[in-house]
């Protein structure tokens, strides 16, 4: 909602503008008028709106047109005052006033005009018989008030009318002329409705029209309340209740009605919880809310955001495969303005045999974008009304923003859940399919992806020591020459080669010692495509020597060529070493710790799924 209000009065001398704006301050008559009052502010606290109004005066005889212009352009809402026993002042209003004012306003962004009668103490009969079609005919027209300054008769009213003119149009919402509201309207409170509709089904039952209610209004409806609201659109449309619950069409036609009646300030409330202004528009500070994150800082998603993030899954999961099929995901992403996923998610994340993103897919998608493009996450949490739902201030209420990595390294222990494994080699040795066996893929399955369809990213869990934590797998490009800091950003950094390559081994070499030797990042050498015939290697070391020389642990032969599933092991052991960055390359080899990592990581990977069917029964 704006910050302030600003109310210009214009019109022919002598009718009246001046007295009205002093009879509004000293709530009386003036004895004697002066040609203009000075601009005077009505503060925040005494006005209906609770937003301070600058109230402007205009005087033909003190100001030039040029200053008339620049308020004409500062104002955020124009009376045009007339005299009721003044024919020629209002034939001024058309022929004078609106052509004036609507020359010095942009077309697309016309400011509120309000007709005032002043001086209807003089006379026993109404200027509206000639008003109205004036209004017909200028859709710019919000109002007209007929006041007396002399009486003090609808003073305060008018500025009123004035302030909600600006704060509450009635322009961005409804068409007077087809009787209807505007499409950008409809779309707004389409959205409104979907995020508000809890379970998904097509209509606001009782308990979901009290969340709403209190809300937006702060108050709950009394259940006679909520009855009187559901017949009066029983009454005036087919469909708009069923199951004793409000459909849209029925949300809809409730606020057509609450505007067509002038209480346009319910809409706009409504509007403005969740997050528009005044063009119908998601703010920047609704959708991008305010997050530090200080260096070497990492963001996730806490444990309400992921809580929130599972009931959005569950309401759009209609069939209960634990997948969501492309229908499904449309239908989701409904409240967004645009499709935020592109086929290269289906690349990215768990996907189940018909190619459907599963529900942990899904929670490794947010999790990724959160920890790659956190901005973006707020800004998808703002489409889906995570802190309307949540009750929260904003969406930055979903993050976490963990400690910085030295910290860390200090206290040789993490509290973070998700770690970046950069991977790294030479065209062609593997880097995709290494990628790809992470989320499950055979070769055979791998052979089906579209080149268009690819990804540079791969995310799943793996447990480590019991504890869930997701591994981010990012190919970066074989490019040496031109790695940036940010493809060097990582938690652990996977060198990959291929085995039956001779010079595969070479880039892998290279790469290690321009990046990585001085690095405390830990490495680790994979032998991809380990199903192959090896050769020797063309480098100056051979890969053995080369990690035992720099104390490496050895590499890891690696396949995916397979007729099941590709093990996790590898994926196990990236993420234990991401975890545990202080611990030497001896512990690393040491194979009773590997032991404890996988065991514990097979154990509660069959507890979860155990738990994740009992959840699924429960739903």
């Amino acid at each position: 909602m704006r910050k302030d209000v600003r109310i210009l009065l214009v019109g022919e001398p002598k009718v009246g503008k001046t007295s009205l704006i002093m009879s509004l301050v000293s709530e009386e008559f003036p004895d004697e008028v002066p040609r203009r009052a000075e601009e005077i502010t009505i503060p925040a606290d005494v006005t209906p709106e609770r937003v301070p109004t600058h109230i402007v005066d205009y005087s033909e005889a003190e100001q030039s047109d040029e200053e008339l212009y620049q308020e004409i352009t500062k104002a955020n809402v124009i009376c045009i005052v007339y005299s009721v026993n003044n024919k020629k002042s209002i034939e001024k209003v058309t022929s004078h006033w609106i052509p004036l004012i609507n020359d010095r306003t942009d077309k697309d962004s016309r400011v509120p005009l309000i007709l005032v009668g002043n001086k209807s103490d003089l006379v026993e009969h109404s200027s509206m018989e000639t008003i109205l079609p004036i209004m017909n005919q200028y859709s710019d027209i919000e109002t007209c008030v007929e006041c007396s300054a002399k009486n003090l008769k609808n003073i305060s009213e008018l500025f009123y009318y004035a302030q909600k003119a600006v704060l509450h149009p009635t322009g961005p919402l409804y068409c007077p002329e087809d009787k209807e509201m505007k499409p950008s309207c409809i779309k707004s409170l389409t959205r409104i409705f979907k995020v508000s509709d809890l379970d998904n089904d097509g209509i606001l039952n009782d308990n979901e029209l009290n969340f709403f209610q209190r809300t937006c209004f702060n108050i709950p409806l009394a259940a006679q309340a909520l009855e009187d609201v559901k017949n009066v659109v029983r009454k005036n449309i087919t469909d708009g209740v069923k199951d004793n619950g409000l459909t849209l069409k029925g949300f809809l036609f409730l606020h057509t009605l609450f505007i067509q009646r002038g209480r346009h300030e319910t809409t706009w409330t409504v509007l403005r919880r969740f997050g528009y202004d005044d063009d119908l528009e998601l703010t920047q500070e609704y959708l991008f809310p305010l997050l530090k994150i200080p260096p070497d800082c990492t963001t996730e998603l806490n444990h309400n955001a992921y809580l929130f993030l599972q009931g959005v899954f569950d309401k759009h999961d209609k069939d209960r495969d634990c997948a969501l099929s492309p229908d499904e995901l449309k239908d989701l992403f409904k409240v967004f303005p645009y499709m935020p996923w592109g086929p290269d998610v289906n690349n990215t994340v768990c996907t189940n045999e018909q190619g459907w993103i599963t529900y942990q897919g899904y929670l490794s998608q947010w999790t990724l974008t959160t920890y790659l493009d956190v901005q973006r996450c707020l800004e998808y949490l703002g489409y889906l009304g995570y802190s309307i739902i949540n009750e929260q201030e904003s969406q930055a209420a979903a993050i976490t923003v963990t400690r910085n990595k030295r910290i860390d390294l200090q206290k040789k222990q993490t509290q973070r859940s998700v770690f970046r494994c950069n991977v790294l080699g030479a065209r062609g040795c593997g880097k995709s399919s290494f990628l790809q066996a992470f989320l499950g893929r055979n070769l055979a399955r791998q052979r089906k992806i579209r080149e268009d369809h690819k990804s540079y990213y791969a995310i799943n869990t793996t447990y480590v020591y019991g504890q869930e934590k997701y591994l981010l797998l990012h190919e970066v490009s074989p490019d040496m020459d031109f790695l940036s800091d940010a493809d060097l950003a990582c938690d652990v950094v996977c060198l990959i080669y291929d085995v039956s390559n001779p010079r595969s081994f070479e880039y892998c070499a290279k790469s290690y010692k321009r990046y990585f030797l001085d690095s405390k990042t830990p490495c680790m050498i994979i032998a991809a495509k380990s199903d192959l015939h090896e050769v020797r290697q063309q480098s100056t070391l051979l890969p053995l020597d080369f990690c035992r020389k720099h104390r490496l642990h050895p590499p890891q032969p690696f396949t995916c060529n397979s007729a099941d599933a590709p093990g996790k092991d590898i994926y196990t052991k990236l993420t234990t070493m991401a975890m545990y960055p202080h611990m030497t390359q001896a512990d690393l080899k040491n194979s009773t710790f590997w032991l404890r990592a996988s065991l514990g990581a097979t154990v509660f990977a069959v507890l979860g799924f155990a738990m994740y069917k009992a959840i699924l029964k429960q739903r």
